[in-house]
């Protein structure tokens, strides 16, 4: 196991009554690609903002590289795309990027370099001498990535990176990513797309009502659950039951309206077990048409575990309290 980019435990927010975050306990190693999901009100941004010292916690602990998120030292190791910002936008985009540049302590030689490095990664080389208040709302999203990417962090905290980005723009994000990976930096991030989580993230942590409900790997929080849809005529109350005494199956009507064709949808563990629910439906008297075996997404596992669905993040302060 690596040295860990972030470490909380019991870590915890409340304004007034309300709980924003309760209790989260996390563990990102460095290197990797970590997810952080749940449906709004769910306390992500603020266990985010906690995480990058704009936040004072309630309660619990965290570390970044060892050290409190609020001291210089750590901040000077992460990289911050908040989900919403505001930029000077009489600024160009090259002074934006040198102010930023000389937060983050880079050299005055090396600060012209700097800002055309990050303007490559991001695509927005051509625009260097333009003011940003012309820039699109995908533009000023990737500038606030550039930011975030000055000084070469060791770790990048993205909150919501691709909301305004089209679907190119998405996929370039998601080549960021994997690329900031294989050069050893920690990515933290936390979006609503879990097509996307699913495709970059190694290890992901689902919130719901404050508290961190799943974790682990991608393939543990995936993995070890396979549904086989069956399609097939004569089904009988007698094979549904030989069917249930070894399986999880949930019946339902075909798709065209036809009485005869029934769909059957089986939770098993393994695909190796498809031949055995075959044997039975044949063995049983069923015509079987089709079998289809399809894994649980990660949008499976979200919407099984997740509860929330009434409010917005709760408004946190932008700046520690």
């Amino acid at each position: 196991m690596g040295s860990l980019a972030i470490e909380t435990e019991g870590l915890s927010k409340s304004y007034g009554r309300k709980h924003a975050a309760a209790s989260v306990s996390l563990s990102v190693e460095s290197g990797t690609v970590f997810g952080l999901l749940g449906p709004n009100g769910a306390g992500k941004s603020t266990t985010v903002k906690m995480l990058v010292g704009l936040v004072r916690p309630s309660s619990g602990m965290a570390r970044v590289f060892g050290l409190p998120p609020d001291s210089a030292d750590a901040r000077q190791r992460l990289g911050y795309v908040p989900e919403q910002f505001r930029f000077p936008e009489w600024l160009r985009a090259h002074e934006f990027l040198r102010f930023h540049a000389d937060l983050a302590g880079v050299s005055a030689t090396d600060r012209q370099s700097e800002v055309t490095r990050v303007l490559r990664e991001v695509g927005l080389e051509h625009r260097e001498h333009d003011q940003l208040r012309t820039f699109s709302k995908g533009m000023l999203q990737r500038i606030g990535i550039a930011q975030a990417l000055v000084g070469r962090p060791r770790l990048v905290v993205f909150d919501e990176p691709t909301s305004a980005l089209d679907p190119i723009g998405r996929r370039d994000v998601r080549d960021l990513i994997v690329r900031l990976r294989s050069e050893g930096v920690t990515v933290l991030l936390n979006s609503h797309l879990l097509s996307e989580v699913e495709t970059v993230c190694d290890h992901v942590a689902i919130m719901d009502r404050g508290r961190i409900v799943r974790s682990g790997s991608m393939a543990e929080v995936t993995g070890g659950h396979l549904d086989v849809e069956v399609r097939c005529a004569g089904i009988t109350d007698q094979l549904v039951r030989e069917l249930e005494a070894r399986w999880s199956v949930r019946r339902s009507g075909s798709d065209d309206g036809s009485s005869e064709l029934q769909i059957l949808t089986i939770s098993v563990t393994s695909e190796s077990e498809a031949p055995d629910i075959a044997d039975v439906l044949v063995r049983g008297g069923a015509r079987l048409l089709a079998m289809v075996p399809r894994r649980r997404t990660l949008e499976d596992v979200f919407l099984e575990t997740v509860t929330t669905i009434d409010g917005d993040d709760i408004a946190t302060a932008s700046a520690p309290r």
